[in-house]
């Protein structure tokens, strides 16, 4: 490999496309971010260009293209929109994978050093901070992110606190403005994954935070053909980290799925919307279902979250969690029984989908055996309901 294959940062930063400001709605952002300068006879949208080297002779310039790994225009359109979008004063930075998004900003815990994380999060991440407990010595102390003051009481002596608000799968919402000044004041870094609000519901950067994750694989993108992530932060110092880590360690997006993730960024106001109306009238139907034993959405009035999500959310989120009279078996039985609900592990696409998360043995020990985590997606809600109904009724009985 030749010596700017193996560099980060050869290229310099780029600044936003397009007429999109921080006066714009995010709705607005989500259309507007990302085009290409106005010319008379050019493109609406950018193009995806397919080269892995670029033309270069001589010295090379800070701000030169020189090989794919170090930066790409067809990366640049939608870094600069996600960025906008969470209000972000520095490029975002995509990679191949949520995950690889998520490691790039835990890597940042020293050898030896000391991460909080919520004791409900995404299996894989807590995976990896298990691996870095072992590989490199590393503290993990686990929190219920939704207990505010049990949670600063962990913070003393932490290099970083990863939250995610809502928590998958428990929907557990976090008091974010306060743990992150309570975080910043035990010197620790703070990072946000906000896969599950979106910045259509959530902006934590306004809230202090240092740096925000998304699994762009699922409302960004928003149609489950695209696996990527993306890391924004206000600080140039962790952008070029970011930057450098994806670099070194390979984590390069291929430039027809980024394309895909800008193209479905466009309607991300639009799809979130109706899945949030879906998902807060499913939930109050299930509320008072003969057949449900739980559900779990910040929108209804008796959920534990409900408070601090209207507080600091502009939203509920479409994410559900439903145990449904009978247990483990009838939970299975009610995946098995949906003819519209697509049975599936994923989240955040235009298509309606659930799973019971315990079937994964990796899953927290603390998630209840028979949760389903429902993923309201963009149908019409009244025949997501028949389905749903007709399901529940006929496993149970009632």
């Amino acid at each position: 490999m030749d010596d700017a294959s193996t560099t980060p940062g050869t290229t310099a930063q780029h600044s936003p496309h397009g007429p999109a400001s921080p006066a714009l709605s995010p709705a607005t952002v989500a259309v507007a971010a990302g085009r290409p300068p106005r010319v008379s006879g050019g493109p609406v949208n950018p193009p995806v260009v397919l080269s892995s080297t670029y033309v270069s002779a001589g010295v090379p310039s800070p701000d030169e293209k020189l090989y794919t790994r170090a930066g790409t225009e067809t990366w640049e359109p939608f870094e600069d929109a996600i960025a906008q979008l969470e209000g972000a004063s520095q490029s975002g930075v995509v990679f191949a994978s949520g995950m690889a998004a998520i490691a790039s900003v835990l890597a940042m815990v020293p050898d030896g050093g000391t991460v909080v994380v919520p004791r409900h999060a995404y299996q894989v991440t807590l995976g990896f901070v298990d691996d870095m407990a072992e590989r490199h010595r590393v503290t993990v102390r686990r929190v219920d992110i939704a207990d505010t003051e049990a949670s600063v009481a962990a913070f003393a002596g932490a290099d970083l606190v990863w939250v995610e608000s809502p928590t998958n799968p428990m929907l557990e919402v976090a008091d974010l403005p306060v743990l992150i000044d309570a975080a910043h004041r035990a010197g620790a870094l703070v990072a946000v994954d906000n896969t599950f609000a979106t910045p259509l519901v959530q902006r934590p950067l306004e809230s202090g935070a240092d740096l925000v994750v998304h699994s762009v694989t699922k409302y960004l993108a928003g149609h489950s053909d695209v696996v990527l992530g993306a890391v924004v932060t206000s600080s140039e110092h962790l952008e070029r980290s970011v930057r450098a880590y994806r670099t070194l360690h390979g984590a390069i997006a291929g430039p027809w799925e980024v394309w895909l993730a800008l193209r479905g960024l466009r309607t991300l106001a639009l799809r979130v919307e109706r899945a949030q109306a879906n998902a807060a009238e499913i939930a109050h139907r299930l509320s008072g279902h003969p057949s449900v034993a739980e559900v779990r959405h910040p929108s209804l009035p008796d959920d534990p979250g409900h408070e601090v999500a209207t507080r600091v959310m502009d939203g509920y989120g479409a994410i559900i969690g439903l145990r449904p009279v009978g247990g483990v078996e009838a939970a299975d039985a009610v995946v098995d029984a949906l003819a519209l609900w697509v049975p599936a592990t994923s989240l955040g696409g235009v298509e309606s989908s659930l799973e019971r998360r315990r079937r994964f043995t990796t899953e927290s020990p603390t998630v209840p055996e028979d949760l389903l985590r429902m993923s309201v997606g963009i149908e019409d809600v009244e025949d997501l309901w028949a389905d749903l109904d007709q399901a529940l009724r006929r496993v149970t009985g009632a």
